[in-house]
């Protein structure tokens, strides 16, 4: 099956690198897992053989559900052919008696974020999520502040979840071979009374907006909403850059915010 370049596919063929996935993933037979971008099978058939049939695998390419259908609807395996971007994971979750979801996938470089934004709306129903994704976003979702890597994708997803990078895959694990490296990460919600962010909406309003220009100091960026902000309070500076504030400090700038109205 020739892989294809709209949907970003990169199909993964080694099996080391395959059974390290899953040791990653760690799927018990109790639990529901939900596979984004099954390809051709790669980690479908050694998850089956871990959860038995408690498996369902979103696959946006008709080409390739034909062969996902033979090998392994018999053994239990649920395909949604569908845009994962489309996808209501709390709709799935009913659909599949399951109160929390385990999320996994090789997730097409493409539309990595996207997904991983998408996600973040139905992290109530979901118990973890584990991705294999290009080694420099995984790198920017699990940066620290100060750092070059660290902003707005940082930001949003350390405020839901507790972040891994579990595992570094070479290029040479694909077929065809991409240009770049990859890397595997875990992702697991944090519990609802951990969570620093009152008003998620205010919140990424406000992150977007300070990451807007990573060169300039927050009081160019926020500067329409300084007035409104008590940035001592947070122990922040004008003078600071965006990438010099904590997760921490901007979920108390966006519920000063939020207080307002």
């Amino acid at each position: 099956m020739k892989a294809k370049r709209r949907f970003g596919q990169n199909f993964l063929r080694d099996q080391s690198i395959v059974r390290a996935i899953v040791q990653c993933i760690h799927p018990l037979p109790s639990q529901t897992l939900v596979e984004i971008g099954p390809g051709q099978g790669a980690l479908t058939g050694l998850l089956l053989e871990q959860v038995g049939c408690c498996l369902a695998a979103i696959e946006i390419d008709e080409d390739l559900l034909p062969a996902l259908r033979q090998r392994f609807e018999p053994k239990g395996l649920r395909l949604v052919s569908q845009d994962v971007l489309t996808v209501d994971f709390n709709q799935l979750a009913t659909e599949l008696q399951a109160t929390r979801l385990r999320v996994v996938g090789n997730l097409p470089y493409n539309i990595s974020s996207p997904v991983l934004f998408h996600l973040l709306d139905y992290s109530p129903v979901i118990e973890d999520q584990t991705f294999m994704l290009q080694e420099e976003v995984v790198d920017r979702m699990v940066a620290a502040p100060c750092s070059k890597t660290y902003g707005r994708l940082s930001v949003m997803l350390q405020a839901r979840y507790n972040m891994e990078k579990c595992l570094h895959v070479p290029p040479e694990s694909f077929w065809p071979v991409p240009k770049v490296q990859s890397a595997v990460v875990r992702m697991q919600p944090l519990a609802k009374e951990h969570q620093p962010v009152h008003n998620w909406p205010v919140f990424a309003r406000l992150v977007s907006q300070a990451f807007s220009s990573r060169r300039k100091m927050i009081r160019n960026t926020l500067a329409g909403l300084l007035d409104r902000l008590d940035l001592n309070a947070v122990d922040a500076r004008p003078t600071q850059r965006p990438e010099e504030l904590t997760v921490e400090q901007y979920a108390r700038l966006a519920n000063q915010l939020a207080a307002l109205g």
